[in-house]
């Protein structure tokens, strides 16, 4: 045996129908698509949504409301998790890659320090936004909070 003869098992594949192909093949006429009608032509095709003519979900539904597509969603971090993170590991410096590291944020966010919590080791901070609370709470240690 070689690849030369290798075959399918026998009645594994089976031909398509070959349709269209005239009045002797039982398959000519109208070609299995029935009489008439948008279904029977060519280029047929039913718009997304469609509910056979009865009013269609997306329009029967009220839409309301604002989706700002240029928002930037940030993912909150505050002081306290930053006191935690730096006891545990001896850290002076704390900037997205130690955030990721820790299982804190994922690989594309967006990190904004926020000022929950008390701080009491003098930290540099690195991180895309910092409220006003967490700003004061960083710098009133010593400590240096730097937007990226």
């Amino acid at each position: 045996m070689d690849l030369s003869n290798l075959k399918p098992a026998r009645g594994s594949v089976k031909s398509s129908k070959r349709i269209g192909r005239g009045q002797g093949s039982g398959r000519g006429g109208t070609s299995t698509r029935g009489h008439k009608g948008a279904k029977s032509r060519s280029g047929y095709s039913r718009k997304i949504g469609f509910e056979g003519g009865q009013m269609p979900i997306y329009r029967r539904v009220p839409k309301f409301g604002f989706k700002n597509f240029n928002r930037v969603e940030f993912s909150g971090i505050n002081i306290d998790v930053l006191q935690k993170l730096a006891d545990s590991q001896n850290l002076q410096v704390i900037d997205i890659d130690v955030l990721k590291q820790n299982g804190l944020i994922s690989k594309n966010d967006k990190v904004k320090i926020l000022g929950r919590g008390e701080l009491k080791a003098k930290l540099e901070v690195k991180a895309h936004a910092f409220t006003q609370t967490a700003i004061k709470a960083i710098e009133a240690n010593g400590g240096v909070a730097t937007t990226i």
